[in-house]
């Protein structure tokens, strides 16, 4: 069967619309995922974090409620921004973050590790962090836990 000239072009033009917000749709996907795709993650281990933070190469960023900071202590080197409040604070301007958290905003593409008592809150805020565009993210899951732990038997070594 042939379709009359004009309910051809009819035809087609509402398929290639179709076709058209099908491409956009997928378009759309690969923007939102964009950041997810392209960032730089992975675990960090105890070894690799002491090293960082020697070399001041990474901001690390404790996502534990301030209480627990002030009752079992914090990573030195460790900025406390609590999980509840990264989010904002990774969007704040410099000046208003320098006043709340006493740093230095860290930009986008500055190397940040994420870590808490034992790894859960922390994964949350490197999934915060790079859905908001921030692209060298790393994750020390062992948390403080771990680093209380390897810190102890190390002093205890030299002694």
């Amino acid at each position: 069967m042939v379709l009359p000239g004009p309910l051809l072009g009819s035809a087609r033009r509402a398929i290639l619309g179709s076709a058209q917000s099908v491409l956009w749709g997928l378009k759309s996907i690969k923007g939102s995922c964009h950041n997810f795709c392209t960032a730089v993650f992975k675990d960090v281990t105890y070894k690799e974090l002491k090293s960082l933070l020697n070399s001041r190469q990474i901001t690390l960023i404790d996502v534990r409620e301030r209480w627990e900071i002030v009752e079992y202590g914090k990573i030195p080197g460790s900025v406390n921004i609590p999980l509840d409040e990264v989010g904002e604070a990774l969007q704040m301007n410099p000046k208003d973050f320098k006043e709340k958290y006493n740093e230095v905003k860290p930009s986008k593409s500055d190397s940040l590790v994420f870590s808490c008592l034992a790894g859960v809150r922390s994964k949350k805020a490197v999934d915060t962090a790079v859905s908001l565009g921030f692209n060298s993210v790393q994750h020390y899951a062992g948390g403080w836990k771990e680093w209380v732990t390897y810190e102890f038997s190390e002093k205890k070594k030299g002694n």
